[in-house]
């Protein structure tokens, strides 16, 4: 069972800046070297169909082929998700001499996984993610958990244990949100560290904002 979604990504593509390609809708004719035997591979034929565009598909048993054929030129555009594309840039010789297109083609949405049955561990893995997505919303960060113990915003009391008994519910301490926070922050805390702009990686949040932001993340309030 998948316990939500911490990731909203999607499948995309990498040229080299020479061909002097800016868009995904301009690569009629193109190669593309990818994955096969995934829906990497379908997204893609949908797409340049859709689009009435031509391709030549290189396709490659594993990830890591995929990208080898890719920098030695045997194609001009590497596809998969765009996460994996940012994270795969980084390993060529040439980073800076590639570029990722602004084109997403598909919904890849990411998150934790639990075994089916257990209902317990699938309970905490879901609340964490919508109390680390709450955090974020009311404010709360690993830089102020510890005044906003003080708070007298309810949310805010309740989310922290203050209030309530949600984490005894749960099986856990009623400051289980204050140990994840104080340890890994809220989850916009997590993304700027893993995977934002601030990071290796540098991905722009996009949809992975908060409702609040101009994004389609957000979570059930703890209560």
């Amino acid at each position: 069972n998948f316990a939500g979604v911490t990731y909203y990504d999607g499948q995309g593509f990498m040229v080299r800046k020479s061909l002097k390609v800016n868009s995904a809708l301009e690569l009629n004719g193109a190669s593309v070297c990818t994955q096969t035997g995934t829906t990497t591979e379908l997204n893609l034929a949908d797409f340049f169909r859709a689009n009435n565009m031509k391709y030549e598909v290189i396709a490659f048993g594993s990830a890591d082929e995929t990208v080898k054929a890719y920098e030695a030129g045997r194609c001009d555009v590497f596809t998969t998700d765009v996460s994996q594309l940012y994270a795969e840039k980084l390993k060529l010789t040439n980073p800076n001499d590639h570029v990722i297109l602004p084109e997403i083609i598909s919904k890849e949405p990411l998150g934790p996984l639990v075994r089916h049955g257990d209902d317990q561990w699938f309970d905490v893995a879901k609340w964490t993610l919508y109390a680390m997505l709450n955090a974020e919303e009311l404010g709360v960060s690993s830089r102020n958990v510890d005044e906003a113990l003080k708070s007298n915003q309810p949310e805010i009391r309740r989310l922290l244990g203050v209030e309530g008994n949600f984490g005894e519910q749960l099986g856990l301490t009623k400051d289980w949100v204050v140990r994840i926070v104080r340890q890994v922050g809220n989850s916009g805390e997590v993304l700027e560290r893993n995977v934002g702009t601030s990071s290796k990686l540098g991905i722009s949040r996009g949809i992975n904002r908060l409702w609040t932001k101009g994004g389609i993340q957000y979570a059930p309030p703890v209560r």
